[in-house]
């Protein structure tokens, strides 16, 4: 079975200021991608653009604008990319009450729920936590 991947394993693959998890991040969408078993969220596309063209506390942006349509673009071609409809949305709305996510979390669990893929591979919840029919793993641990 096909699992999501969340934002941050995204980000992590480009990070130079966390070189062991940048390391981490890109052996396992590596693996993930030759044996076709991962699928991006257009929510993680749009957050990662975000969060790599953002300046950080401490210096520049993680990627420069250009650099990050560029790995963006890669993105696109490389993952089975899932976009959300009315029922991922409700859903979203739902597991927030339900399980007290945030919106992003709950957003991420939603399509993960909607599409039947498990697990939802994040380091922002606790691995092994079990949501629904989704399970939690940390692939950076």
């Amino acid at each position: 079975m096909a699992g999501l991947v969340d934002t941050n394993i995204l980000v992590y693959r480009v990070d130079r200021h966390f070189p062991e998890k940048r390391a981490r991040a890109t052996a396992f969408l590596r693996r993930g991608l030759e044996r076709d078993e991962l699928r991006i969220a257009h929510q993680a596309v749009v957050e990662f653009v975000s969060a790599v063209t953002r300046p950080r506390k401490k210096g520049p942006s993680i990627l420069s604008l250009g650099e990050a349509l560029i790995h963006t673009e890669a993105l696109l071609d490389q993952f089975p990319v899932l976009y959300p409809t009315e029922g991922i949305l409700r859903l979203a709305l739902r597991g927030m009450a339900a399980y007290r996510l945030s919106w992003f979390d709950a957003h991420m669990w939603a399509y993960a729920e909607f599409y039947g893929l498990s697990p939802l591979y994040t380091e922002g919840l606790e691995s092994g936590l079990r949501i629904g029919t989704v399970e939690i793993q940390n692939p950076l641990a």
